[in-house]
C-alpha cells in the first residue's frame, strides 16, 4: 500500500482543495489552467502575508522571519501582480472560476489596505494613505479584472 493513500487529508484544506482540482482538471484550455493556478498561488501568497502581519502585532516580524518591508516585496508584490498576468494570460476565454478568484484576490488587497489603514501608528513617521492608496488602486482593478472575465 503506498504512503500516498495512509496520508489522511485535512478536512478543511481538502474541502478547498479538492473542489478546486476537480474544477481545473475540467478546464477548457492550457490558458485557463495555467491562469487558474497562477491565481491560487496568489490567493496564498495573501493569505500567507496576512496570517504573518496579524502574527507580527505590529513589531518587526511575524512567524517568516523578515521584517515588514521584506515580506512586502517577496509576498505582496507578486500576489498583487500575478492576477494581472493571468487575466492577459486568459484574456480571449471566458472562465467564472477565474473571475470569482480575481474578485477575491482584489477583495483581499483591498481589506489588507483597510487594516493597514486602521493599525495605530508606529514610532516612525508614515503617511498612511499615501503607503495603502496604491493597494486600494491594484485591489479594484483586480476587481475590474474579474467582472470583464465574468461578463465574457
Amino acid at each position: 500500500m503506498s504512503l500516498l493513500l495512509k496520508i489522511q487529508p485535512d478536512p478543511i484544506l481538502g474541502s478547498v482543495l479538492v473542489p478546486f482540482i476537480r474544477k481545473l482538471s475540467r478546464a477548457k484550455s492550457m490558458a485557463i489552467k495555467a491562469a487558474l493556478i497562477i491565481t491560487a498561488i496568489s490567493i496564498a501568497l495573501l493569505a500567507i502575508y496576512g496570517a504573518d502581519a496579524v502574527s507580527s502585532h505590529g513589531v518587526e516580524q511575524g512567524f517568516i522571519p523578515v521584517d515588514h518591508k521584506v515580506r512586502g516585496i517577496a509576498l505582496g508584490g507578486p500576489a498583487m501582480i500575478l492576477p494581472i498576468i493571468a487575466f492577459f494570460i486568459s484574456r480571449k476565454e471566458s472562465s467564472k472560476l477565474l473571475a470569482i478568484m480575481l474578485f477575491v484576490t482584489g477583495i483581499m488587497i483591498i481589506i489588507g489596505g483597510a487594516v493597514f489603514m486602521a493599525m495605530p501608528p508606529s514610532n516612525q513617521p508614515r503617511n498612511a494613505m499615501a503607503e495603502a492608496g496604491p493597494l486600494f488602486g491594484v485591489g479594484a482593478f483586480q476587481i475590474a479584472l474579474g467582472a470583464i472575465k465574468l461578463r465574457k
